[in-house]
C-alpha cells in the first residue's frame, strides 16, 4: 500500500461516520415530530369524549395540541359549541375561515387546484401544513351559520351559508360528483329566511334537500306547509301525494327548532404496505377512516300536555360524507406515497453505494419512519347533524329534551310569543347531552336532570 493511500483511509473513514452520524441525527429529528395527530391529541379528544368541555376547551386551545392552526381553530370551535359559548365559538372558527380563505378563494376559481396542492410530493405528508379536508372546509361556514343563528344574526348566518355550498359545488365539480351532502346548511338557511319572511327562498332550499335526498321527512312537511301559504296548489297537491297531508297552522302559531349534532364523528387509521428487497425498503402508506360507534341515534323533544314529541332527522351525514369525500382522494394520496416509496428506495441505494451497511439502515429506518399516512382531523365533528321542528299554540309549554339511547334533561317552561321560533342548539357526546335554548321566556328554572351527569345550557 502506497503511503498516499494509507493517508487517504482514515480521511474516507471519518468523512463517512460524519455522513452517517448526520443521517442518524436527521433520523432522530424525523422520529421526534412524528407522533399522529391521534395520539397527541389523545387528552384533549378523551376530555372532550367525557364530557369534560372545559378542559378540553383549553387543552385544544393550546397550539401544540394540534400542531395545526386550521385544528387548533376548529378543535376549539366546536368544543365551544357543544358549551354553548357562542362567542368563543365565533371567534375560533371564524380564525379557521380566515386560514384557509387564500386556498378557498383558489379553489372556487379553479377547483383542479386543490388536486395540484395534493399531488405535491414531500418527504411526509403531516410535515405540510394542514388546511383541512375539502368537507371539512365545508363545514366550518355551516358551523359558523349556526353560530350566527344562535346569536339572532340573520344575515350572517345566510352569508356563511352561502360560502358553504359554492366550496361544496367546488368539491363536487373537482371530483365530477354529487354529494349527499349540504343538508345542514340548507336547512339552517331555510329557516333563517322564514324568519326573515322570504318564504320562496325558504322553499327553494327546503326544495333542495329534496333534490339531494337530505333531512327529506324535515323539508317534505316544510315544502307542504309552505306550498300552501305561497297558494301553489299544484305544488301543494304534489308535496301531499309524496309527503302526506299537513294539518294547516293557525295564524300566529309558535314553533320550537331542533338542531343537534350527534355522536363523535370518524377518525383515520393508517393502512401501511411494507415491501422489504434485498436492496432497501418500499414503504406505501395511506389513511382510512374509521366510523365510531354511536350509542345515540337521534334527539327527541318533549312537550308536557298532549303526549306532544318530535324526533330529529338526519340532515347531514358526517362521517359518511366525509369517507366519500376521502375517498374521491385516495388514489392520489396512494399516487403520492408510491412517489416518495420509489425515492426513499432510490436514496437507500445511494446511501448504500457511498457508505455501505450503514447507509443502508439509514435509509431503511428513514423509510420505517417517515412513510406515515397523515391522520390529521377534525375530530370532535359529530357523527352526524340532525333536525326538527315542532308547531305550538302560544303560551307556556314545558320541554324536556332527550338523547334517544342516553340521557335527557328537563328544559324547564318557557313562554313563546304569536310567531315566535325558538331554537334549541343541542349535542350528544356518548350518551350525554348538552342543550342549549335560544329565545322564548323561561319562567322557570332548570329542574334536575333525570339522570346524573345531564348538561344543559342557558340561554
Amino acid at each position: 500500500m502506497t503511503q498516499a493511500t494509507a493517508s487517504e483511509n482514515p480521511q474516507a473513514t471519518a468523512i463517512r461516520a460524519r455522513l452517517v452520524a448526520l443521517a442518524c441525527a436527521w433520523i432522530v429529528f424525523v422520529c421526534a415530530g412524528c407522533q399522529s395527530y391521534p395520539e397527541r391529541t389523545q387528552a384533549a379528544f378523551r376530555a372532550f369524549q367525557s364530557g369534560q368541555l372545559e378542559s378540553a376547551q383549553k387543552a385544544y386551545a393550546r397550539p401544540d395540541t394540534t400542531g395545526s392552526e386550521f385544528l387548533t381553530a376548529t378543535e376549539t370551535g366546536m368544543v365551544a359549541m357543544a358549551a354553548g359559548d357562542w362567542d368563543t365559538a365565533l371567534r375560533y372558527l371564524t380564525d379557521a375561515a380566515k386560514l384557509t380563505k387564500s386556498f378557498e378563494d383558489e379553489a372556487l376559481i379553479n377547483p383542479e387546484s386543490a388536486g395540484e396542492t395534493i399531488l405535491s410530493w414531500t418527504v411526509n405528508e403531516s410535515m405540510t401544513r394542514y388546511q383541512g379536508e375539502g368537507y371539512e372546509r365545508v363545514m366550518i361556514h355551516a358551523c359558523l351559520a349556526m353560530v350566527y343563528l344562535a346569536k339572532g344574526d340573520l344575515t350572517g348566518a345566510q352569508v356563511e351559508v352561502r360560502r358553504s355550498n359554492a366550496l361544496l359545488e367546488s368539491e363536487e365539480k373537482l371530483y365530477k360528483k354529487s354529494y349527499k351532502a349540504g343538508g345542514l346548511g340548507h336547512v339552517l338557511s331555510a329557516i333563517a329566511y322564514e324568519l326573515d319572511r322570504k318564504l320562496p327562498d325558504a322553499y327553494i332550499d327546503y326544495e333542495r334537500m329534496i333534490d339531494k335526498g337530505v333531512g327529506e321527512p324535515l323539508a317534505g312537511k316544510a315544502l307542504v306547509r309552505l306550498s300552501r301559504a305561497l297558494n301553489r296548489a299544484s305544488d301543494l297537491e304534489h308535496w301531499e301525494e309524496k309527503f302526506g297531508v299537513e294539518e294547516e297552522k293557525p295564524e300566529g302559531t309558535a314553533s320550537v327548532v331542533i338542531v343537534a349534532g350527534v355522536g363523535l364523528g370518524p377518525y383515520k387509521r393508517e393502512i401501511t404496505l411494507p415491501i422489504p428487497t434485498s436492496e432497501g425498503l418500499l414503504q406505501w402508506s395511506v389513511p382510512e377512516l374509521i366510523r365510531r360507534p354511536q350509542p345515540v341515534s337521534s334527539v327527541s323533544l318533549h312537550v308536557a300536555g298532549g303526549n306532544r314529541a318530535v324526533r330529529t332527522t338526519v340532515v347531514e351525514d358526517v362521517a359518511g360524507v366525509s369517507a366519500e369525500n376521502l375517498n374521491d382522494r385516495i388514489l392520489w394520496l396512494a399516487a403520492k406515497s408510491a412517489v416518495r416509496a420509489i425515492l426513499k428506495y432510490q436514496l437507500t441505494k445511494k446511501l448504500d453505494k457511498e457508505l455501505g451497511p450503514l447507509g443502508t439502515l439509514a435509509g431503511i429506518v428513514f423509510t420505517l419512519v417517515t412513510e406515515h399516512a397523515d391522520l390529521r382531523a377534525w375530530q370532535t365533528l359529530p357523527d352526524s347533524w340532525q333536525a326538527a321542528r315542532v308547531f305550538l299554540e302560544p303560551g307556556t309549554h314545558d320541554l324536556r329534551l332527550s338523547a334517544d339511547g342516553g340521557m335527557s334533561v328537563h328544559l324547564g317552561q318557557f313562554e313563546l310569543e304569536p310567531g315566535e321560533t325558538m331554537f334549541i342548539f343541542a349535542r350528544t357526546i356518548e350518551t350525554r347531552l348538552f342543550a342549549h335554548p335560544i329565545g322564548g321566556r323561561r319562567i322557570s328554572a332548570i329542574s334536575a336532570p333525570a339522570t346524573p351527569a345531564v348538561e344543559a345550557g342557558t340561554p
